[in-house]
């Protein structure tokens, strides 16, 4: 239980940042469409708690079971596809969150980063 916790402080915290230093990256409420299973989000905290949330949940519960299913393209590519897998994870929460947009590659690229040095700085790796 503890290291679902760090998980989503690591999201959470990953996310924060890329908004705050990655340009091209940005997390805000859209007014009247900002509405969680019929809570509506004021603030952007809340959907930044949100969206770290489930990158933290992703990253705990989906993440190890498809690292496992994509080791031989790992083994491939001497560990570049697991940049490109995580890539595709954050892409995934832009799809998913309207408020979450990352405009560019490049943004997306450094947003990836910044959330693998965080998972790497509170040791949440597996």
């Amino acid at each position: 239980m503890e290291k679902l916790f760090w998980h989503i402080v690591a999201g959470v915290l990953g996310i924060f940042l890329a908004t705050k230093f990655v340009p091209g990256v940005s997390l805000e409420i859209i007014p009247g469409k900002s509405i969680f299973f019929g809570i509506t989000l004021t603030q952007n905290w809340q959907i930044l708690v949100l969206v770290g949330s489930i990158l933290g949940l992703i990253n705990f519960f989906i993440k190890p079971i498809l690292d496992k299913i994509t080791l031989p393209l790992k083994i491939l590519t001497f560990g570049l596809f697991s940049l490109i897998f995580n890539m595709a994870i954050i892409w995934s929460l832009d799809i998913l969150f309207l408020e979450f947009q990352v405009l560019t590659l490049f943004s997306l690229f450094w947003t990836t980063i910044i959330c693998w040095g965080i998972n790497l700085v509170l040791g949440v790796k597996k």
